[in-house]
């Protein structure tokens, strides 16, 4: 067998392990919150600037807009956001929190981060870790992007 090919190994299996594992243990908060975690995404990139074209969106989240607009339809008939033409360029399509979803803000921040924490208190990993980690994420994102 090649070296290269066996499973412990790979850096994707550990990324993708990760990340699926972290989605899961986002899971049971945001059930709470009614909303899923790709919902949340959205939101989190809405909280930060509202009032966004769904491209903008798509390319924060480094998606395609086909993946997003479904969830956005989603998010607009649970009453988070709304969609409407740009002004400008009528073919754009604009998306704004609701009340809402700019009140799930305050209850998200009430209880993600805690139960984040919670659920990674065993980790021995620290604050100063976490964001070195993001930063070599950031790395790999950045390049594969390209």
């Amino acid at each position: 067998m090649h070296a290269e090919l066996q499973l412990d190994n790979q850096i994707c299996f550990r990324l993708y392990t990760a990340a699926r594992l972290i989605t899961q243990a986002y899971t049971p908060i945001l059930t709470t919150l009614g909303i899923t975690y790709p919902q949340y995404l959205v939101l989190m990139v809405l909280w930060e600037k509202d009032n966004q074209p769904v491209n903008d969106i798509a390319r924060r989240l480094v998606l395609e807009t086909n993946t997003v607009t479904p969830l956005l339809q989603r998010m607009e008939k649970l009453g988070f956001v709304v969609r409407k033409k740009g002004e400008q360029d009528k073919r754009q399509q604009i998306v704004s929190l609701t009340e809402k979803g700019k009140q799930l803000e305050e209850e998200a921040y009430a209880q993600v981060p805690t139960g984040m924490n919670n659920q990674l208190s065993a980790c021995p990993l620290k604050l100063d870790d976490y964001q070195r980690l993001a930063q070599e994420l950031d790395s790999i994102i950045d390049t594969l992007k390209k």
